[in-house]
């Protein structure tokens, strides 16, 4: 949870994501037909590449009912999305998103981030006109999974792309992650002890930008494929107690609640500095830290037994969002593409009732067009 309001990095505005973004623009303006007249319900990180997205589709006819993730949220864009008539319901000190304020517009279709909306329509939020949407992460198609026997209406895991998690979570992450990482903290890479804990496409980006950069990587996964692969690429790979006691930066990437409790905290060197990748900040147990000692920027410095002082940036959470500028424009230019064309593939009926990776024609059309962005002269 979030507990106290970060500064906001500089960052280039709407206009120069939107000169960068040809493939959500396209997608957007040719779908403008299924579109127009529909009022969409979204949850997403508020920065100026999603607001391309929302503004590509209020140009569209649409009506945009808008929340943001807890800690993520930029004010200026908030500011720029009202005054184009877009409702939002968020500011950057939220420490969740405001459910209930953006499903009361009743909307035709939900594009979801960690599945908060669409929990809050399984746990009854009357959405009477809802035909489906899309969520766009792991985690809430987790959420969703677990509870598909009660889901109503055709849901596009975005995350499920092997695109997606090629490009944006893969490289796209990876970069962005260390990146903020080297603005919030200023220390040097190279040479540096990393742990990166879960080799998912986030953790496995992050573990090789921070390789390339110079640090000596090590990794942990409890899943033996995953701790293979990591090895078989040349990491270092460790038991978790083993891996922290020797860190100096820790990346939390599994995703999952409670990876680092009392007993892993107990292991913790002076002087670590942990960061968090994942949509929630869950995986590290803050209370079993106590109250900071010292907040300044986005570093809590906590005290812990044995003269040892251990600092968390921005509460775990996700630090390419909250100490950087997200994920670069090109990578969510593909992530909100593979969003736009989906949703209108859920408003036309062409995804059946359930939860459902990416249409494969949908993820192979936008991946010969990315590729020939990438690959033009």
């Amino acid at each position: 949870m979030t507990t106290r309001t970060y500064p906001t990095p500089p960052a280039p505005g709407l206009e120069w994501a939107d000169a960068h973004m040809p493939l959500t623009r396209e997608a957007v303006r040719e779908l403008a037909p299924v579109f127009d007249g529909l009022r969409i319900a979204m949850c997403l990180h508020i920065e100026p590449k999603t607001a391309v997205l929302v503004r590509l589709l209020v140009e569209a006819g649409a009506q945009v009912s808008l929340t943001g993730s807890p800690g993520t949220t930029r004010e200026d864009t908030v500011a720029e999305l009202r005054d184009r008539g877009v409702t939002v319901h968020a500011a950057r000190d939220d420490d969740a998103p405001r459910v209930a304020a953006v499903l009361a517009s009743d909307p035709h279709l939900i594009l979801d981030n960690g599945g908060d909306l669409f929990r809050g329509v399984l746990d009854g939020h009357p959405a009477p006109h809802l035909r489906g949407g899309t969520e766009e992460t792991t985690t809430g198609g987790i959420v969703l999974r677990r509870r598909e026997h009660e889901v109503r209406h055709p849901i596009v895991v975005i995350n499920d792309s092997p695109l997606k998690l090629l490009v944006e979570n893969r490289f796209g992450v990876g970069q962005s992650v260390v990146q903020a990482f080297m603005n919030a903290t200023n220390l040097m890479i190279p040479g540096s002890r990393a742990t990166v804990i879960g080799f998912g496409p986030c953790g496995r980006g992050t573990a090789h930008t921070l390789r390339q950069l110079g640090a000596v990587v090590t990794v942990v996964d409890t899943d033996p494929y995953r701790a293979l692969e990591a090895s078989l690429e040349g990491f270092v790979v460790a038991g978790l107690d083993e891996a922290l006691a020797h860190a100096r930066f820790v990346f939390l990437a599994t995703g999952a609640p409670g990876v680092l409790g009392a007993a892993q905290i107990a292991h913790l060197p002076h002087g670590v500095i942990i960061a968090g990748v994942g949509h929630h900040p869950w995986e590290m147990d803050l209370a079993a830290l106590g109250r900071p000692v010292a907040t300044e920027g986005f570093h809590a410095t906590y005290a812990l037994p044995g003269d040892r002082a251990v600092h968390v940036i921005a509460d775990t959470n996700m630090v390419n969002l909250v100490a950087g500028l997200g994920n670069p424009i090109e990578a969510m230019d593909l992530g909100l593409t593979l969003q736009a064309r989906s949703l209108a593939a859920v408003a036309r009926g062409a995804v059946a009732t359930g939860v459902h990776p990416v249409p494969d024609a949908v993820d192979r059309g936008v991946a010969e067009a990315f590729l020939r962005l990438r690959t033009a002269s």
